[in-house]
């Protein structure tokens, strides 16, 4: 078998196999280690969460650390399962007769259900739990849901249910009310980053920390995400030992830099409409995102507002410049929503373009005083 073939991705070779490793999920993982102590360990739990945070390689962790025997073969449920025994290999590798997976995507109906309520009456074969764990259990059709509830509400003490879903909305109330809820946080950008760099360290790679840093931000929260992408980034860096550099890094996703960024904000502070919308289109032909370049708006106009409890009264001019920038925060803010539902190229014109022409007809003076501006911190609760 050549080595491409036998090459596996990012996202797959560095999966959780460990509650330590995952990354941002301390309140769930807390909450499982305690329960288990104690054990008041629910009979069913629904994950939910964006893509691409853990949620199936949560159920998995689950499955291992109540089936785990240990070493000896004499250990008991643990929040740290050894990843040694028979069980936590055989979970890992997908092959353990117990614990069922099952894509509610692909099995949406009343006969598939049926098959696993006919099931849990028999005891497992070798395990103490045996575990099903559905992913997208939001895909199941309504009469699939009706058959599963009483199986759900009173299951046999030998069977555990894993749910896994990105859209909780789409699940019944009644299913929701019969199982122990966690909701898996989106990944903050520096742990994401920090996780990206010691994966690029043990691929044997060299990557810039701000190469990281985009990659994480274009991530969104999502792990997965951020490691396909740091895949394709490694794959589009030179191949006599260069490094994953941050302006392959922009081309390769199309993003705009801080200078162009900055630069458009200047003229949009300083209402000059015309060579806004000349900016725009330039980043518009070099291919960035017009919802990436709103983003980056966002990112820098935020970072002329000060904090809230902030006070600006020892520094009127910058008060007065604040003063410019914030109703384009707030029309800019607005305008995202907008043009990440569709006509992204439109939305973002014309929100550039009302944001330039306020700031040209914006009173060229400092701003009044008024009894909520003066007396309060800026900006007002």
């Amino acid at each position: 078998m050549s080595d491409s073939a036998a090459y596996r991705v990012l996202a797959r070779k560095y999966r959780p196999q460990r509650f330590s490793e995952l990354i941002g999920q301390d309140a769930m993982v807390q909450t499982l280690g305690n329960a288990i102590k104690r054990g008041r360990l629910a009979h069913a739990f629904l994950l939910t969460g964006v893509r691409g945070v853990g949620k199936t390689s949560t159920a998995r962790l689950i499955a291992k650390a109540l089936n785990c025997v240990g070493p000896d073969g004499q250990g008991g449920p643990t929040i740290d399962p050894c990843g040694l025994c028979e069980p936590c290999l055989a979970i890992a590798e997908g092959r353990y007769i117990d614990v069922v997976e099952m894509d509610a995507a692909s099995h949406t109906g009343v006969d598939d259900v049926r098959e696993i309520i006919e099931a849990v009456r028999y005891a497992a074969v070798s395990a103490r739990y045996k575990v099903y764990i559905i992913d997208e259990v939001h895909m199941l059709s309504k009469n699939a849901f009706n058959a599963l509830l009483k199986t759900l509400e009173e299951p046999p003490p030998h069977v555990k249910f894993l749910f896994a879903t990105t859209e909780v909305n789409k699940v019944p109330v009644t299913v929701l009310s019969r199982c122990q809820r966690f909701d898996l946080r989106r990944i903050a950008a520096d742990a994401l980053a920090a996780h990206f760099a010691a994966v690029v360290e043990k691929e044997g790679a060299s990557a810039e920390p701000e190469a990281l840093t985009l990659i994480a931000r274009a991530a969104e929260g999502s792990a997965r995400d951020g490691l396909s992408i740091l895949d394709q980034a490694i794959a589009h860096a030179d191949m006599e030992g260069g490094a994953v550099s941050a302006a392959q890094v922009r081309d390769m996703l199309g993003l705009s830099d801080r200078g162009a960024v900055r630069r458009l904000l200047g003229h949009l502070l300083g209402g000059e409409a015309p060579d806004a919308l000349a900016a725009l289109r330039e980043q518009h032909d070099l291919g960035v995102d017009p919802v990436g370049v709103l983003r980056g708006l966002l990112e820098a106009a935020r970072g002329r507002l000060p904090c809230r409890g902030q006070r600006l009264r020892s520094q009127p001019s910058r008060r007065h410049r604040l003063h410019g920038s914030r109703p384009i925060f707030l029309l800019l803010s607005s305008s995202c929503g907008t043009a990440a539902s569709g006509c992204s190229r439109s939305s973002c014109t014309i929100s550039l373009g009302s944001s330039a022409t306020r700031r040209q007809c914006s009173p060229s003076g400092p701003p009044r005083r008024s009894t909520r501006v003066s007396s309060a911190i800026w900006p007002p609760p």
